[in-house]
């Protein structure tokens, strides 16, 4: 047990330590250190302050507020945000710290909307200056009431009209309505990029004075189906500063937990809209005389090009729940040292983060929230920096981390909460929407199970094998996080080699049952290959700081986040002699002498995530800790 007088506290630690933990935590690109200051001090801003007993209708207007305040300090125009994933990941990040909501907005408006205006194949490019200036603000409707993960089959059809060379974009039945997009009239005039089915009749233009024609002479020709050529995003204005445009139904949903957002059901009734309304591209263009063409071979490749932006969008919401499970450490490592209880000694008082029991389990997520960190911006760098035939590999990572990630913080904010007791289940103490907005994270751009179950589908083949690692001689220390990280390597490899077994043994006619053969094992694959991934971008971290007591500092974190892994995976790791059973015996009593290292530091550790101190001010449970009378 840590001595009360000795114990550390929040401030107590040097500066130039938190300053150089700091420094490795946002080195996120050439200028990160620039990028992430310059949010910080954004979100700082008076607007930006909890206030936890606003309506749920003045916090739909407030994060629409925060956003614009947002849009007013950009450090380069919004287009060159929208296209740049690290900058607006790190938006994402800070937003988050303070208003889940803003980054919701933030995500839909930059990424999703202006994002897809600016990938936009055209002759003449569009004025995007009211988007830009939020004159108007944008929103993305995709999937559906009867359609969310399987979204490629999605029902809402855009008809191209040759006669008047417009599109008709129409709701066909209840089903097909727009499920929970932004669209009511909080914060002002909305335009939307809608995915909708392109339905075109195989006539050109041509053709049709040609029909004229034989109608004048009294013939008729069959007409036939118009063809479905997949899923493309039109540009929708839906709502003015007097309501929604006509056509334009908008439903309000009911109230959804976390950060409050203005979430409805959006429908379209024979909604005319123009030729430019077409976001085109690669995957398909309409060209003068009516004709489609596409070099993009089927509609679901189609579907997926057109909605590309998700896969930034993952990114995004990566980074929101990075920013609030560190914000919600931060408090919660605050106030383990600021709340005090009674000592083992009858008269003699000692903080929360005296017990073992207490900081073991907040340096545990400490760890976890720097691999977090780490991770994500290694997977945002293989983003931008991968060569165009690796980008298939390249979305499946960022799908991965994306899950792991979210899956991790929503862990993480929930321990956050229940450490800090019955306050941090009211919401004015600045805990209890965290981990609802985690949830949000979790189902967006891609439900996490339902992404991570296609990346196992296409690893068991299409991913190469880990070479099978040297067998532990026992003279490892399990301190060394090369060596833990080469046992994560052996549970990668068997969970793989079972992946590949259990699909061989399934029915070869039946697709589905050999997938649910081998899905337990794929899944297993996906989870030791994100874990590995993130040890090897904590490793690599670490590589980078100079000064040898922070890197022995984050060599031990590191050991500690990859110990917890191993001593769960201790049973495969045994079996692949990844591990001796000395060293499986050994495994508790090292993670007790690493807890005890590390204690001491936790403060430091934790207030290196830089959560801006105005909104931890903000913070009731922060700053009124009742003493006990004398």
């Amino acid at each position: 047990m840590i001595d009360s007088n000795t114990a550390a506290a929040p401030g107590s630690t040097t500066a130039p330590l938190t300053d150089m933990l700091t420094e490795a935590l946002f080195e996120d690109g050439p200028d990160g250190a620039k990028v992430h200051a310059h949010w910080r001090e954004a979100v700082s801003a008076e607007l930006f302050r909890h206030r936890p007993a606003a309506y749920v209708e003045e916090r739909w207007q407030l994060a629409y507020d925060r956003l614009r305040a947002l849009n007013d300090e950009l450090p380069l125009p919004a287009e060159q945000l929208a296209d740049d994933p690290r900058r607006l990941a790190a938006l994402h990040e800070w937003a988050a710290v303070v208003d889940g909501a803003t980054a919701t907005v933030a995500g839909i408006h930059y990424n999703l909307f202006l994002g897809s205006l600016l990938d936009d194949d055209v002759s003449a490019p569009r004025d995007l200056t009211e988007f830009a200036s939020l004159a108007r603000t944008g929103t993305f409707l995709c999937t559906e009431r009867g359609h969310g993960n399987d979204a490629a089959a999605l029902e809402t059809v855009a008809r191209y009209d040759r006669e008047r060379d417009e599109f008709v974009l129409h709701t066909p039945h209840e089903a097909a309505a727009k499920y929970m997009p932004n669209t009511s009239p909080a914060g002002g005039p909305k335009t939307a990029v809608v995915a909708a089915r392109l339905l075109i009749d195989n006539q050109t233009k041509a053709a049709d004075r040609d029909e004229g024609v034989l109608q004048d002479q009294g013939a008729t020709r069959p007409q036939a189906a118009p063809q479905d050529h997949g899923v493309f995003l039109f540009l929708t204005p839906l709502t003015d500063r007097r309501g929604t445009l006509p056509g334009v139904t908008v439903d309000m949903l009911p109230e959804r937990i976390g950060s409050p957002v203005d979430h409805c059901v959006t429908s379209f009734d024979h909604v005319r809209l123009p030729r430019t309304a077409l976001i085109q591209g690669a995957h398909g263009q309409l060209l003068p005389d009516g004709t489609f063409t596409s070099s993009v071979g089927s509609p679901r490749k189609r579907f997926l090009h057109a909605i590309s932006r998700v896969t930034v969008g993952k990114l995004c919401m990566s980074a929101s729940t990075l920013g609030g499970c560190r914000a919600a450490l931060t408090t919660a490592v605050r106030y383990a040292h600021l709340r005090r209880i009674s000592g083992p000694v009858a008269g003699h008082r000692v903080p929360l983060a005296a017990h073992r029991s207490h900081h073991a389990r907040l340096l545990d997520r400490v760890a976890t929230a720097y691999a977090m960190t780490f991770l994500h911006r290694t997977v945002t760098d293989r983003w931008i920096t991968h060569p165009p035939e690796e980008r298939a590999a390249t979305e499946r990572l960022v799908a991965v981390a994306k899950g792991w990630i979210t899956w991790q913080a929503r862990d993480i904010t929930i321990e956050s909460r229940e450490r800090c007791g019955a306050r941090a289940l009211f919401p004015v103490n600045g805990l209890a929407e965290y981990p609802a907005n985690v949830e949000g994270a979790i189902t967006a751009e891609g439900d996490n199970l339902a992404i991570w179950c296609k990346a196992g589908a296409e690893m068991i083949f299409g991913h190469e094998l880990a070479a099978e690692p040297a067998a532990a001689t026992g003279q490892e220390s399990l301190t060394d996080p090369t060596f833990l990280r080469r046992a994560i390597t052996a549970a990668e490899r068997q969970s793989h080699q079972a992946a590949r077994r259990d699909l061989r043994r399934g029915d070869g006619g039946d697709a589905l049952g050999r997938w649910n053969n081998a899905s337990a094992a794929a899944l297993d694959l996906v989870e030791t290959y994100a874990i590995g991934q993130a040890a090897d971008a904590f490793l690599g971290a670490n590589a980078r700081v100079t000064d040898p007591p922070t890197r022995a500092l984050l060599d031990d974190l590191c050991a500690l986040f990859l110990l917890g892994h191993v001593k769960r995976l201790s049973g495969p790791l045994l079996i692949e002699r990844a591990l001796t059973p000395d060293q499986i015996r050994s495994v508790p009593r090292t993670l007790h002498e690493l807890t005890a290292r590390l204690a001491p530091h936790l403060p430091a550790l934790a207030e290196a995530f830089d959560v801006p101190e105005k909104h931890l001010d903000s913070l009731l449970m922060l700053t009124a800790v009742p003493a006990p009378r004398s």
